[in-house]
Order: C-alpha cells, then sequence, then structure tokens
C-alpha cells in the first residue's frame, strides 16, 4: 500500500525521489499527463524504507540498479497540481543516485519507457537551462547547482 491518501482539504504523498546526475544534465521525466518535468522515483509503501524504495522505484521506472550515494533533501512541499489542480502535501526524500554500472547511458540523451501501460519520456536537462525547464519542484531548479554534504530539511510552498 502507497503511503498516500486523500482528505477533504487535499493529498497526502509520502515519496522518494532520484537525482541523477551526468555530464552536467539531470534525468528528468514526464507522462502523458503532465506537461512538466519532475523527477523518477514514486511513493513510498507502508513498511517499506526510503532506501528500498528509491530502490524499488529506479528498478520499475528504468530497469536499473543504481547505487544510493547519499540523501540530500528532505523537502515538505506544499502546492496544487498544475493540471488537477489538487492540493497537496508532500514529504520527498531525494537521493544523489550512481548509476556508473548500469546500462542507462546507453539509452540516449531522451527516450520513453512504459510502466502500467503508461508511456514516459525521460530526458537529460542540462543543469545551465533548469531555470527556463517546466520542471518541478522548483527548488531543484538552484539547490542542484550546490548539492549539501549532509541531509537538508526544506519546505516549499508553490
Amino acid at each position: 500500500m502507497d503511503l498516500t491518501f486523500k482528505t477533504e482539504e487535499g493529498i497526502f504523498n509520502y515519496r522518494v525521489c532520484a537525482i541523477i546526475l551526468h555530464e552536467n544534465s539531470i534525468l528528468a521525466t514526464k507522462n502523458e499527463g503532465t506537461p512538466y518535468y519532475y523527477l523518477p522515483g514514486g511513493r513510498v509503501r507502508l513498511h517499506e524504507t526510503a532506501e528500498s524504495a528509491i530502490e524499488r522505484e529506479l528498478f520499475e521506472e528504468l530497469g536499473i540498479r543504481a547505487r544510493i550515494l547519499r540523501p540530500l533533501w528532505l523537502n515538505q512541499g506544499f502546492f496544487t497540481e498544475d493540471v488537477t489542480g489538487q492540493r497537496f502535501h508532500e514529504l520527498c526524500l531525494y537521493y544523489l543516485v550512481d548509476i556508473s554500472d548500469t546500462t542507462l547511458l546507453s539509452q540516449g540523451r531522451c527516450f520513453t519507457r512504459t510502466e502500467d501501460d503508461r508511456q514516459y519520456l525521460y530526458q537529460w536537462l542540462p543543469l545551465s537551462g533548469l531555470k527556463d525547464e517546466y520542471l518541478y519542484p522548483l527548488f531543484i531548479k538552484e539547490k542542484i547547482h550546490d548539492l549539501p554534504q549532509t541531509l537538508t530539511i526544506l519546505a516549499e510552498y508553490e
């Protein structure tokens, strides 16, 4: 069971995301239902550690077994989703991930994958142009240029 629930005031999510960097670019994705990019990852399940969740999500989404280097951020996100208009309260742990022992780079700079009958577009977005990209969460556009050495707690209101 995913750690997400709906209330009259909005939706709560507990998620994990991967920060995957290569040649001054970050891997981002979007699906058929979203006009914006976001980072690979997903919801944590009940009785699952965040580390197990990110490993599972990367295998499900990208077919890789990556190595977690370290946690970067715990973001407390409060936002309204652009497409559905639903209000969210989201806790998301962002992990720096090493893909050097995987075949991910052989997919190219832009590729598609299918998961649960849904098509996902993955793209390596140059860090130098992130400020102009339709990418969530917004804090990534600035914080990606100065990665913390220890877990940092953030609160973002979008």
